[in-house]
């Protein structure tokens, strides 16, 4: 019992893996047209096995009302003790399969059919005269068709003469699987045309949702004033699209409310940091002794770090506002790419920079393509041990630069998240050189704004990999 048991709950565990398998591998269309195509031919199933079991319930009553007739034909004839009408009863009509019997007062057979001469009698039934009872057997000279067999009592005299009368079912079972035949070879087709039906109905009642699913797939930060289609009918699907676009109200209007406070707060946090800027500078140039001079120069490093940081919210509030600067200048990248060679070189003398730059020329934005490889260059010299690598070529048709470092690297699973505003993956927030957050960011946003794409390339260290259009003038 418990092995029965547990066979069961193990058959429904592997009944339930597979209806979440297929769902989980079929669309809502096609998952609607199969389940329209079971629920039909379960239908189809019952109404058929009905309409097969009434059709062969009236045939059969057919048979026995045929059989009944001519059993009280013979009785009738028996009766009137006419033995040229019991004759010409026993003579059975072309194309019927009827058998008949006489059995005497003795219970022997005085007369029968032609097919049933020297045969023992059809059935033990022996009603009283008056009487009429049936049944159903199988005869034993007959083939596999079962026969219904009535029997009439027949008072003659001081005893009763019995009357067997036997109709094949033969016709009832070939009519019964000639219909049961004709059904099954009509459910296929019928199952299809339903399927397909169904298939397009919900298709086309799924154009709405897909409508709705392309235009929030292209609505992007700086385009939440975009709203979905809303379908003329008041339907499910026209309610859906008028709660995206409430949602959409919302996140608009809360990133307006947002791009608003970070514009406001970094053109006030300009001025007074501007000022502390000054202040510090000139307090570098004053006579300062003890911890002084060392504290001074913190406190510049700190402030050129907080004014990169209000540049970079700056920046990304425009972007958000305006988006990225659109130019198509000639700009020549391996330039770009050997002045921050320079600069990391000259800042971290720590590093050893490897640089390959081959002439490049892409079209865009000089002052924005700078920010951006600046953007990587700092990443990468924030993050290397000992090395960073700078290489501008050309690939596939594309102007290429790829700034690398040999530190710790990405995780496969994070290369797309470090793209993300405010992402930080490391605990350098808490160091003094610890970047924002935006730098990464603010670089997919420029070069996207260029055609172009950023992406992380697999190897050790990080590694990411910038592909601009190349300029006309280069091909």
């Amino acid at each position: 019992m418990a092995a029965d048991g547990g066979s069961t709950v193990m058959a429904r565990g592997s009944f339930r893996r597979t209806v979440r398998w297929v769902r989980s591998r079929l669309g809502v269309r096609l998952r609607s047209a199969l389940a329209a195509a079971v629920v039909v031919a379960l239908a189809f199933a019952v109404g058929a096995a009905a309409f097969v079991y009434v059709a062969r319930a009236d045939l059969a009553g057919n048979v026995d009302a045929a059989a009944r007739q001519r059993a009280a034909e013979v009785a009738s004839a028996v009766a009137a003790g006419d033995q040229t009408a019991i004759a010409q009863t026993l003579k059975p009509s072309p194309g019927e399969q009827t058998l008949v019997q006489i059995l005497g007062t003795s219970g022997r057979v005085e007369a029968a059919s032609a097919a049933l001469a020297g045969a023992a009698p059809l059935s033990p039934l022996r009603p009283r005269p008056g009487e009429v009872l049936h049944e159903q057997r199988m005869l034993p000279f007959a083939d596999e068709d079962p026969y219904r067999v009535v029997a009439e009592g027949v008072a003659v005299g001081s005893g009763t003469t019995i009357v067997l009368v036997a109709q094949s079912l033969r016709p009832v079972n070939e009519s019964t699987e000639a219909v049961a035949a004709i059904l099954a070879a009509g459910l296929p087709p019928m199952l299809l045309v339903v399927g397909a039906a169904v298939f397009l109905f919900v298709g086309r009642s799924l154009q709405a949702v897909e409508a709705i699913r392309r235009r929030v797939a292209g609505i992007t930060a700086r385009d939440l004033h975009a709203r979905v289609p809303v379908p003329t009918a008041h339907d499910e699907v026209a309610a859906l699209a008028e709660t995206m676009n409430s949602m959409l109200d919302r996140l608009d209007t809360a990133a307006a409310s947002q791009r608003r406070f970070v514009a406001d707060a970094s053109h006030e946090l300009r001025s007074p940091l501007a000022t502390l800027q000054a202040g510090l500078d000139r307090l570098a140039l004053a006579p300062l002794t003890g911890t002084t001079p060392e504290l001074v120069g913190l406190l510049r490093d700190e402030a050129e770090r907080l004014g990169r940081l209000v540049s970079d919210l700056l920046l990304l509030a425009r972007i958000d506002e305006h988006g990225p600067t659109r130019r198509h200048d000639d700009v020549d990248l391996d330039d770009l790419a050997y002045t921050e060679r320079s600069r990391i070189a000259a800042r971290r003398p720590d590093l050893t920079v490897r640089a390959h730059l081959a002439p490049v020329r892409v079209a865009g934005d000089a002052h924005d393509l700078s920010r951006a490889l600046r953007n990587l260059t700092d990443n990468a010299a924030r993050h290397a041990r000992s090395q960073v690598s700078l290489e501008v070529s050309v690939h596939d048709g594309w102007g290429c630069v790829e700034v690398g470092d040999d530190g710790p690297g990405v995780p496969e699973d994070q290369r797309e998240r470090i793209f993300d505003r405010f992402v930080r993956l490391d605990d350098s927030r808490a160091r003094a050189d610890g970047g924002s957050g935006l730098g990464l960011p603010i670089t997919r946003e420029i070069i996207a704004a260029h055609g172009g794409t950023v992406q992380v390339v697999p190897g050790p260290g990080m590694t990411v990999r910038v592909l601009l259009p190349l300029s006309r003038t280069a091909h």
